[in-house]
């Protein structure tokens, strides 16, 4: 079975591949110095300090595996990529909740560099999921595990 596709935003790639530098750089020296400290506690079999440590390395390696294989797989998004005829990935989208009149506005992002929490949503969550290929103007009905909304998209631009 193939790899996945990643879709990055050109931003997103320079993010990844800066946590990748980051995490491969300073954090596994500073889990490797936690190791050495606490070997010198004596007798590892019986030694938390040097447990936690192991377990912290182990879980760095995953993440830069994780975020290598992304990287492996990804797909950057060119500029002249990003239409602003429809809602796609790298565009900048501005909702108004229908009911209560409130505005969001998001970057539309594949789903390795999703964060909500900055405004950056995710390609494939329940919103992503409605707006995508839906033009300004238009209103679609989005369920979540909250309920379901109406949004009216009120414009598209590159983000």
């Amino acid at each position: 079975m193939p790899d996945k596709e990643v879709i990055l935003t050109p931003d997103g790639f320079k993010r990844l591949s800066e946590e990748i530098e980051y995490l491969a750089s300073v954090k596994r020296e500073e889990i490797s110095e936690r190791i050495k400290d606490a070997r010198e506690f004596g007798d590892i079999s019986e030694n938390s300090e040097y447990n936690e440590a192991k377990n912290e390395q182990a879980k760095l390696e995953m993440r830069i595996s994780n975020l290598e294989h992304k990287l492996r797989n990804a797909r950057v998004l060119e500029g002249s990529e990003i239409r602003t005829d429809t809602v796609g990935i790298g565009c900048l989208v501005k909702l108004k909740d229908v009911k209560h009149g409130d505005t969001f506005q998001y970057v539309v992002v594949g789903s390795a560099e999703a964060d909500p929490a900055n405004s950056r949503l995710s390609n494939e969550s329940p919103v992503g999921k409605a707006i995508m290929g839906q033009k300004a103007g238009e209103t679609v009905k989005v369920t979540t595990p909250r309920g379901s909304y109406k949004y009216k998209i009120v414009s598209i631009k590159k983000a």
